[in-house]
């Protein structure tokens, strides 16, 4: 893109023009810009629209109150506040490069974004940890793991969260309007200290990834123990069919701990590591920017990962659609899940 179609395509103007202390402000155009926003756009409404169904699903249907399908209530929460609030204001900001909202959503929503994003991270691990207590203790589970004490982790999960997060921005002086960065009027720019990277690093990425990881690799060594056992009972009793459809089983279980992981570190590795890579990191930085989408992104595909992949979930979806939820017995419908 030479000079000339730059300089067309971005038009210099002023985020209040009768305020002379107003930011100038660019206004994105062209082509290439509105099919960017188009397709963040529509990123932003389907993550809505998929964790809305999650969360509806779970809290209507009580067959699907179980400790497990609670998590991914929790999870599906944390990634509706991603789609519903940080994206949109990151959208609006990536149009124009103007803050409209004044300096109290300046601080408010950096800590919504940072206790969203965290609290999804943690109910990945949440997950992680009821799927491993569910191979290692299948016969005692059900009374280990009740939807009281999942309710209690979920609670104190969000708590630790939201604890976290308003410690880090208080260190890094960016919690009260006043302590905020700003050179004009409209402007909105989080500056955080290395240290508080450093910090977050640990506690939002290390820290996470290695128990999720981990505990799948345990997950997966005990199921692929468990397939092999099937099979040489089969194989003894003669039943070649049922060995296939054992193994079968396996393969599709190990397909989707291998999506998760990968997924899971697709979106947050580069983030974190180019969080490091520099002294100090401002969200005006085109670097912050496509790195938080990543992060953002993670929030779209978790519902995909954790609900599509469950009978439930396409069931629970088709009486919604068609309006069967509004019936006086809906909620106990038979929606032939597989807890899992």
């Amino acid at each position: 893109m030479d000079n000339t179609e730059y300089k067309r395509n971005i038009t210099v103007q002023y985020c209040f023009p009768d305020n002379n202390a107003s930011c100038r402000k660019e206004v994105r155009t062209g082509p290439a810009y509105i099919f960017l926003f188009i397709i963040i756009l529509c990123i932003s409404v389907c993550t809505v629209f998929l964790n809305l169904l999650v969360i509806i699903s779970i809290s209507h249907f009580k067959q699907l109150h179980t400790p497990t399908n609670l998590l991914i209530l929790s999870l599906a929460v944390a990634d509706l506040l991603v789609g519903l609030i940080v994206m949109p204001v990151n959208i609006m900001q990536l149009m124009d490069s103007c803050w409209y909202l004044g300096k109290i959503a300046c601080s408010v929503i950096p800590l919504i974004s940072f206790l969203a994003m965290l609290a999804s991270v943690y109910s990945l691990v949440l997950i992680a940890v009821d799927r491993y207590i569910a191979v290692f203790d299948p016969l005692l589970y059900h009374t280990r793991v009740t939807v009281s004490k999942m309710s209690i982790c979920v609670i104190l999960s969000w708590s630790f969260c939201l604890l976290y997060n308003s410690m880090i921005l208080y260190f890094n002086d960016s919690l009260t309007p006043a302590q905020l960065y700003t050179s004009c009027y409209g402007e909105c720019i989080l500056i955080v200290k290395h240290s508080c990277i450093v910090v977050d690093f640990v506690v939002s990425f290390i820290t996470p990834c290695c128990l999720i990881l981990v505990l799948y690799s345990l997950i997966f060594r005990v199921a692929r123990h468990q397939a092999k056992a099937v099979r040489a009972v089969i194989n003894s009793t003669s039943y070649k069919n049922g060995a296939k459809i054992s193994g079968s089983s396996q393969t599709k279980a190990a397909k989707k701990l291998g999506t998760v992981i990968f997924v899971y570190l697709a979106c947050f590795i580069p983030y974190n590591l180019g969080s490091l890579s520099e002294e100090s990191l401002t969200t005006a930085s085109t670097v912050w920017t496509v790195f938080n989408w990543l992060l953002y992104i993670n929030s779209f595909v978790n519902p995909l990962l954790y609900s599509v992949f469950y009978s439930w979930f396409r069931a629970s979806v088709k009486y919604i659609v068609i309006c069967r939820i509004f019936e006086l017995s809906s909620s106990r419908f038979s929606l032939h899940s597989e807890h899992s």
